[in-house]
């Protein structure tokens, strides 16, 4: 099998790591060469973190370059537009529509972009934007945003089953949240 790249996009405290390492379990179940790279920025303070997840029969090196990546989940619009590039003329950009100001914004320095989404339609990509946020708090918690990207992601992986889907989620997320982790996958797989 050809190398496939998955790039993760978002902002600090999202749980952007805990999506690649789900992502990395799932994969590991079906014996991929595996490489996940993180890179952090001033995550602590809200500022963007990317993952690189890269699988297939071998694997050299966990970086992605521009117009490589096969899928980009971004947890955050303006994270979506910032990791644009990365995607391949074929691949697919899973987005949540959620907005979260980053300083310059926050501090009156700069605007928020208008119409991200219709901006990223427009360069002719493959997108696809769900209202994350609202299905993670539906589920029970804003902190699940993760897992419902992970739910719509999931609807390109045909290969996999829900089943190893929710295997993957049972190792990697604590019990006491297990439940709610997994209804927020359900809500992004079918909305």
């Amino acid at each position: 099998m050809e190398t496939k790249n998955i790039m993760i996009v978002g902002v600090g405290g999202q749980g952007t790591l805990l999506a690649s390492k789900l992502l990395g379990r799932l994969l590991l179940t079906r014996n991929y060469d595996i490489k996940v790279s993180e890179v952090h920025g001033m995550s602590q303070r809200g500022g963007s973190v990317v993952t690189y997840v890269r699988y297939g029969d071998k694997v050299y090196s966990p970086i992605i370059d521009k117009g490589e990546a096969d899928f980009i989940l971004s947890f955050e619009l303006l994270e979506a537009a910032r990791a644009a590039e990365w995607l391949n003329p074929d691949g697919i950009l899973i987005t949540n529509t959620q907005q979260i100001n980053p300083m310059p914004v926050i501090t009156g320095a700069m605007a928020y972009p208008e119409d991200l989404l219709g901006k990223l339609n427009e360069l002719g990509l493959k997108v696809d934007a769900l209202d994350a946020l609202t299905l993670a708090q539906e589920a029970g918690s804003s902190k699940a945003v993760n897992l419902v990207l992970l739910g719509r992601l999931s609807n390109y992986f045909h290969d996999f089953t829900e089943d190893e889907w929710m295997a993957a989620i049972e190792q990697s997320v604590p019990a006491k949240f297990l439940e709610m982790n997994k209804k927020a996958f359900h809500l992004g797989r079918t909305a």
